[in-house]
């Protein structure tokens, strides 16, 4: 498995379709209702088929160079993932995206991983801005952006459409001189 270890407990690694794709499914499965509140595409991921596909069309785009899907390890387990959504050449940035299974909430787990991302982010793919977009009121997103040391930059009107409707999105940033 290609892996960039965060530490002795966590690492991110490249998905393997055929292999994580039940694994994630069951995370997703478990939760459901409570991701589907704050991402719309887990209603289009019904099971580990779906699942398979999605993984094998982000590696097609990790390949293209176009945005990096990684899944989230917590020892032996996988635990969510996270990504960069989109590399955006003229300002040297990118986007996180991220989830993680219930089970492994509460434990700084996302925090750590989205500073890894950081980490890999300024250093491999030379990047000088990496930014968060969350629903004003996903809670546990904006503290994850908060925690890890992003700087609230703003709240755009109706930036996220989600299963209930338009809601404000606030954005973080990360300059690579702050990290």
């Amino acid at each position: 498995m290609f892996s960039y270890s965060i530490n002795d407990q966590l690492k991110l690694a490249l998905p393997r379709p055929l292999i994580d794709a039940s694994a994630l499914s069951t995370l997703i499965d478990a939760d459901r209702d409570e991701l589907g509140r704050w991402l719309p595409w887990v209603d289009t991921l019904r099971s580990p088929q779906d699942e398979t596909a999605f993984l094998q069309s982000v590696l097609s785009h990790f390949a293209q160079g176009t945005s990096l899907n990684t899944v989230i390890w917590v020892g032996n387990a996988p635990a969510g993932m996270i990504s960069f959504n989109g590399f955006h050449e003229l300002s040297q940035s990118a986007d996180i995206g991220y989830w993680l299974g219930r089970q492994f909430r509460g434990r700084g787990v996302m925090t750590q991983a989205v500073r890894g991302l950081c980490r890999l982010g300024f250093d491999e793919y030379a990047l000088n801005k990496i930014t968060i977009e969350a629903a004003v009121d996903n809670h546990t997103s904006n503290a994850v952006a908060e925690h890890a040391g992003f700087h609230l930059d703003g709240t755009l009107r109706a930036n996220e459409l989600l299963a209930d409707g338009a809601h404000d999105g606030h954005v973080w940033s990360l300059l690579k001189s702050e990290f």
